[in-house]
């Protein structure tokens, strides 16, 4: 999961280091106690005498480096510089450093290019200016996985399961980034695909103009009269936004909707607020999530306000192990505060928030900032939530959810939910808050 914040290049803590570190090596020789101006031209830098005057890169430097880290640094890169037997740019040095200084931290944390950081911020958008198509590897090709509703992919008849042979008369190679960076584009531009069809030897070619692509995560579709099933494939900044439009498509089509089955299964997560927006929208009260970390604002706790948009609606939702961050604070959440029963298997357990720091080139740093726990204090980091009901595992029927088993086991644990509803007399499900919302 992600948290954006707008900080400034040089932060504190763990940020500034890091800014320290891509520093221009000149600031780094700066440091080292006995230096000669040959030397220094080896590197291509100022003397130390000039380099100590000048503030800004070295006072950083020395506020978070001791000398003697600074010196080992230095060494190793000017080391690699003279001596390696290939020359390397001293930016792609730079790069690599950062890089690996940064994942070494744990597998969630990561230095980004420019590259890297666009996509995220992409990612985080909700849009992105293209042909609105989602691929995977197939071997040394790239299969189509759907073509985004109403987008030129979608208009122009591309399926899923269509082979990608050939962008812009370029062979396909099986690399799906580079594959997505070709398509990818300015709005108004054309791109001209080579596809083979799903199961047959025909081969076409079309030409798309790229347009702004407007990435719908959730999706819905009435099972019976009386239960609806919404799946939330990732959560993005539309997510919210496209929740509630369906919620009220199902009950425009269903007055009497009893019960909604929410499938988080692969779920690998995305931005927290969309997260916590969603839970918002199902909860009358009640804590939905707690950080820990050490800055003011990785600590925080997040309750819902007073209204719900499935009020007097029961609620099932399917996890399994590829439920992460973002859809376990949803699925935690809502088990919690007693408003939805889990079915599936344990989730993946990825309990922390990684913070999206912008450095002042167009890179950034991916770091993590703060654990988080359900509202019964649970944390989830490497442990998972477990579901009320184990389902055996099998493989989820996103296309054809009225035919997969795990929505099956959904819906009869909806209707066993309304038949202790009548029993007890309960005319609606009650959702019960761990502590009282913030004024």
């Amino acid at each position: 999961m992600t948290r954006g914040r707008t900080l400034a290049a040089v932060g504190v803590g763990l940020a500034l280091g890091i800014a320290a570190a891509l520093a221009l090596p000149s600031a780094w020789r700066a440091l080292l106690p006995s230096r000669t101006a040959a030397q220094d031209a080896d590197g291509g830098g100022a003397a130390a005498g000039t380099a100590a005057s000048k503030p800004g890169p070295l006072a950083t430097l020395e506020a978070s480096l001791p000398p003697a880290e600074a010196r080992r640094l230095a060494e190793i890169l000017g080391r690699v510089r003279r001596e390696y037997v290939d020359e390397i740019p001293p930016e792609r040095l730079l790069d690599e450093a950062a890089r690996g200084m940064v994942s070494s931290l744990d597998p969630h944390s990561a230095y980004l290019d420019r590259r890297e950081y666009e996509d995220i911020r992409r990612g985080a958008a909700g849009s992105y200016p293209g042909i609105g198509i989602e691929v995977v590897a197939d071997g040394e090709s790239i299969k189509v996985l759907r073509p985004i509703d109403d987008s030129p992919a979608w208009r122009a008849g591309i399926r899923a399961g269509d082979i990608i042979l050939r962008i812009d008369g370029s062979p396909v190679r099986g690399d799906v980034a580079a594959a997505i960076e070709q398509m990818r584009g300015p709005a108004g531009s054309l791109v001209q695909l080579m596809l083979r069809r799903a199961g047959s030897p025909e081969v076409v070619e079309v030409a798309l103009e790229r347009t702004r692509v407007e990435v719908h995560s959730v999706s819905g579709m009435l099972l019976d009269e009386r239960h609806g099933y919404l799946r939330i494939a990732n959560f993005s900044a539309t997510t919210p936004a496209d929740f509630d439009g369906h919620v009220a498509e199902l009950r425009k089509l269903a007055p009497g909707l009893r019960g909604v089955v929410i499938d988080l299964r692969d779920n690998p997560g995305g931005v927290l607020e969309a997260a916590v927006a969603v839970a918002d929208s199902l909860l009358e009260r009640g804590i939905i999530v707690t950080g820990t970390g050490r800055t003011a604002d990785a600590r925080f706790r997040m309750d819902a306000r007073p209204g719900q948009t499935l009020a007097g609606v029961d609620i099932v939702v399917l996890v399994n192990r590829g439920s992460a961050s973002s859809a376990e604070i949803l699925a935690g959440a809502l088990k919690d505060n007693g408003r939805a029963r889990l079915l599936g298997a344990r989730t993946y357990g990825k309990g922390s928030v990684q913070s999206v720091i912008p450095l002042s080139d167009g890179r950034a740093l991916k770091i993590t900032t703060s654990r988080y726990a359900t509202p019964s204090g649970t944390l989830i980091q490497e442990r998972g939530i477990d579901p009320d009901l184990q389902l055996a595992a099998a493989a989820p029927r996103f296309d054809e959810p009225h035919l997969d088993a795990g929505v099956k086991a959904a819906v009869q644990e909806l209707r066993q939910m309304w038949e202790l509803h009548r029993r007890d007399g309960l005319p609606e499900p009650r959702t019960a808050g761990v502590r009282p919302p913030r004024a």
